[in-house]
């Protein structure tokens, strides 16, 4: 089982729910309210100062004296105070720093100019990071080369690719990273643990930036955690009674990228566009949670783009995929407790066998602990029949009572806890998933209401209007977000999020949202995922040892095919239009260029990754 222990040495100090076979080790596990402790949180603002040798980050809090010096040469960080701070230092308040990164010019300093507040989670602010500045410890660029200053203006970009996608997350005094649940489950030495010391690693999506910053605990205050994914916080009334709603979507960094590029898993288990997603309800100081989770197919296959719509998903046949599939299903069990698999893919054409490989590799492990549904979404729901979905969820009725939810009283005192969750996933685990994300979530949030006494015995979700309206764009919200970031574009299927019918106007939404996808797979994502990658510290600029990577040297084909038939497709065209008399000869002429357009067409379609815009930094295992 060594391979569990390695799961677990990369989520440091995380508070980990055991196996009921474990239960006597979990009795002995101290229970908090989720709040409880003296966590030593960051500062919540800051003041930057300037000299040509030194960055000086001023802890803007009333009393506080510490001051970050940072040597723009040695670029060895040191606590001060604030008398040390030149006279002539240039000075400008910053929201927040997430930490520094090594591009080809040098080291740069990455800070948070501007936040917006998403509102108050169990008391405790939480915000958007939505402007941020990249500033370079060097004071110049002109000892590089001109092809090295082209790179790192390139790597720069690919850095504010990052920091502009929408959805980064961060809170000064409550950590993010972690449910409700782990929360409660925790000793009194991890409470009182800085943010960064207690973080679940895989959702700190600034992590690499923090290196500097993990060794020196003096400094923790004045850096934060960022979280990626997606924060929503309402204030809602049913009957009278005022109460808290949340939905914290949580993107994980390991395995982290774009559509196409990033598919199944790696050797860790770690798989594809993983996300945790925890729907969080407190009337009352009462506070309830539902868990659940989101994968891409946890073995090892690929889909890589090829100008095709949909490339054909290739499964790999050179690795042994119940070793990695046991450790992903390893750490889940030990995070989460029971397992209950919904894949949703189609059962024919190009996803059926992916289905039979998950059903039977579900079958080979042999573990109680996990449960596998397949239900075929799009020939279940075909013609608008999306009633249908009822027969997925009676299906699990049985098994989502089982799980619960947790829930802790005003007091703190636990009285449930959930014991397992759903594990969805689709292709791109994003339209079919949210959807039934959203169903089981309501399902949850129902008997959680009901067990608070905000929703009376018979009453239902549904008959709440201004309820039910908020409640359906939030989660139509997160798929949109989601979708985003992983896919480039909304969610498809959010009309049926939002309004619980699908409309013609939907589909027609579905569809340009699919050709923006189509053009972005195929000609812009190859950026996206090199931004994620270099972000994640997956791919590190040595600046000792530089030879570029971005070097892209197409061959003839990439220029002459396209140009061929475009000038071809124009002659089609024109020969059509300025028709002469002899129509023969027109006829001919129309033959003899549409057959060369054609042919050229078909030549780019079977040379289809030539064309597309491929990662030039990613590591090569995660393209195979």
């Amino acid at each position: 089982m060594s391979h569990i222990s390695n799961q677990l040495v990369a989520i440091h100090q995380l508070p980990v729910r055991q196996p009921p076979k474990n239960a006597e080790k979990k009795k002995k596990m101290t229970r908090h309210s989720p709040e409880r402790g003296k966590m030593a949180g960051p500062y919540e603002s800051f003041i930057l100062r300037t000299t040509p040798e030194k960055f000086y980050i001023e802890a803007g809090d009333d009393g506080c004296l510490d001051v970050l010096a940072i040597d723009r040469v040695s670029t060895e960080m040191t606590l001060t105070v604030k008398r040390d701070i030149p006279a002539s230092a240039e000075f400008r308040p910053i929201c927040g720093l997430m930490g520094t990164i090594h591009l080809v010019a040098g080291m740069y300093l990455v800070v948070i100019t501007k936040k917006k507040k998403v509102g108050d989670l169990l008391g405790h602010v939480v915000w958007k990071a939505v402007e941020f500045d990249i500033i370079s410890y060097k004071k110049t660029v002109l000892h590089l080369t001109d092809n090295q200053m082209q790179d790192n203006k390139t790597f720069l970009s690919m850095i504010n690719n990052v920091l502009q996608t929408d959805g980064l997350y961060f809170a000064t005094d409550y950590d993010l990273t972690h449910t409700l649940q782990r929360l409660a489950n925790t000793s009194p030495e991890f409470q009182e643990m800085s943010l960064v010391e207690r973080a679940d690693q895989r959702f700190v999506w600034n992590s690499h930036l923090l290196r500097e910053f993990m060794t020196q605990p003096e400094l923790h205050k004045f850096v934060y955690l960022v979280v990626h994914g997606f924060i929503t916080i309402k204030s809602s009334c049913i009957n009278g009674k005022v109460f808290e709603w949340s939905i914290i979507s949580r993107r994980s960094c390991f395995r982290a990228g774009v559509r196409y590029y990033v598919r199944g898993i790696d050797s860790e288990g770690h798989a594809a566009n993983y996300v945790e997603t925890e729907q969080i309800v407190q009337y009352n100081s009462a506070k309830a949670s539902f868990v659940q989770t989101r994968g891409s197919i946890p073995f090892y296959w690929s889909q890589r783009p090829n100008l095709k719509y949909k490339p054909k998903p290739q499964i790999s046949k050179t690795v042994n995929h119940l070793d990695g599939f046991q450790r992903h299903f390893d750490s889940q069990i030990i995070l989460y407790g029971r397992q209950v698999v919904l894949n949703l893919i189609n059962q024919k054409g190009s996803e059926k066998p992916l289905e039979q490989a998950f059903d039977k590799l579900v079958a080979s492990l042999g573990n109680g602990m996990i449960k596998y549904i397949a239900f075929d979404f799009h020939k279940e729901c075909s013609r608008m029949r999306w009633h249908r979905l009822q027969i997925l969820l009676d299906m699990v009725t049985e098994m989502q009572d089982e799980f619960g939810y947790f829930l802790v009283d005003a007091e703190g005192k636990v009285l449930l806890s959930q014991e397992g969750t759903f594990r969805s996933n689709c292709m791109d685990c994003l339209d079919r998933t949210n959807v039934i994300q959203n169903l089981l979530a309501r399902r949850s949030l129902h008997s959680q209401l009901q067990k608070m006494g905000v929703l009376h015995m018979g009453q239902e979700i549904e008959e709440q209007t201004d309820f039910e309206k908020n409640y359906k764009n939030a989660w139509a919200d997160n798929a949109d977000a989601c979708a985003k970031q992983y896919a480039g574009t909304g969610a498809l299927k959010t009309d049926f999020t939002r309004t619980g019918k699908r409309t013609q106007w939907g589909l027609l939404m579905d569809g340009w949202n699919s050709m923006i996808r189509y053009y972005k797979n195929n000609f812009s994502d190859g950026f996206r995922q090199d931004s994620i990658d270099l972000f994640l510290g997956n791919y590190a600029v040595d600046e000792a040892d530089w030879t570029t990577p971005l070097c892209d040297t197409k061959d003839w084909k990439f220029l002459t095919l396209p140009i061929i038939m475009v000038v071809a497709f124009s002659m089609c065209i024109i020969c059509l239009v300025m028709a002469g008399d002899v129509w023969t000869e027109t006829l001919a002429y129309v033959l003899f260029w549409g057959t060369a357009s054609v042919v050229t067409g078909g030549l780019i379609l079977f040379n289809g990754r030539d064309f597309v815009d491929a990662p030039k930094l990613v590591q090569k295992e995660k393209l195979d």
